[in-house]
């Protein structure tokens, strides 16, 4: 008998997305973005390596909440999935409603909220002290929250006000609730992994998480968790407030891409494969175990 083709009923960026009756089958693919545009390369093993990652955080962090992920093992999905294009990079999840806000923690000022600040002393309208240099910790971490984008289109920046007018307005007399709850997971799961992260070597400045309600309305952690394409990971050896940072994640590519402008979004060889090792180096320093 023929293994039946089965067909993603979302593509994301990066990843595919297909439905397994109760539960969903997410695979994060080798393709990379940078800018919210696809590359037209492949990152050999970038998808194993975030599916991985994310497997090690969301078994780290189910003391604080639940979180989406059923299993990693392909025996556990249909007869499609059991084959080397998806072993390692694919995930077995629950399936849920998934919140309209993208949850952003800033533990570091970097990047646009390094921006924001020179300009205005101000990241996502939330008034820092004076005097911050660039990559420097912030006393306590920001919760900046963003709307979540259709593909191809920028995600918005709200405050944290404007993200309970959101909720409340899809869950009338909840929405205060789920963004106070909202908040204060994102700030608790970014404390507890980043203080671990540390001992292991890696700053994580920045990150986001995303969540959903199962069929009771509970909050459970979803989507990716604390990879290289969802955070801005740094090596804790050499680093200095005051300037940029070298970077175990995206930032590698989006910096090539910054220096390279008529690239046509298609990165050298070379760079595909020092992505690639920072990605490895910085799975293996997280969890101790070498990538197989």
């Amino acid at each position: 008998m023929s293994v039946q083709e089965l067909k993603p009923i979302k593509e994301g960026k990066v990843r595919e997305v297909y439905d397994n009756g109760d539960s969903l089958i997410i695979v994060a693919t080798d393709r990379i973005s940078a800018f919210d545009v696809i590359l037209k390369n492949k990152v050999e093993k970038k998808g194993a390596i975030l599916t991985q990652m994310s497997k090690f955080w969301f078994d780290y962090t189910k003391d604080i909440l639940p979180n989406h992920m059923i299993s990693t093992d392909v025996n556990d999905m249909p007869e499609f999935f059991r084959n080397e294009k998806y072993d390692g990079n694919s995930m077995k999840c629950q399936k849920l409603n998934m919140l309209p806000i993208e949850c952003i923690v800033r533990g570091y000022i970097t990047g646009s909220g390094w921006e924001s600040y020179k300009k205005t002393g101000t990241v996502c309208g939330i008034q820092l002290p004076e005097g911050l240099k660039e990559s420097e910790k912030l006393p306590e971490p920001i919760y900046t929250p963003t709307t979540k984008a259709e593909l191809g289109d920028h995600d918005e920046n709200v405050t944290f006000e404007e993200s309970v007018e959101i909720l409340e307005k899809i869950y009338p007399g909840r929405g205060e609730q789920y963004a106070k709850a909202l908040k204060d997971y994102t700030i608790g799961l970014y404390k507890k992994c980043a203080e671990y992260a540390l001992k292991k070597g890696i700053i994580i400045a920045d990150t986001k998480f995303e969540f959903g309600l199962d069929e009771e309305g509970n909050i459970i952690l979803g989507d990716e968790m604390l990879t290289p394409d969802s955070s801005r990971f740094w090596p804790l050896e050499g680093y200095e407030a005051g300037k940029g940072q070298p970077s175990y994640d995206k930032q590698f590519v989006r910096n090539w891409l910054k220096e390279n402008p008529d690239s046509d979004y298609l990165l050298p060889e070379e760079i595909i494969e020092k992505t690639v090792d920072k990605y490895k180096e910085a799975y293996e320093l997280l969890t101790g175990e070498k990538f197989a």
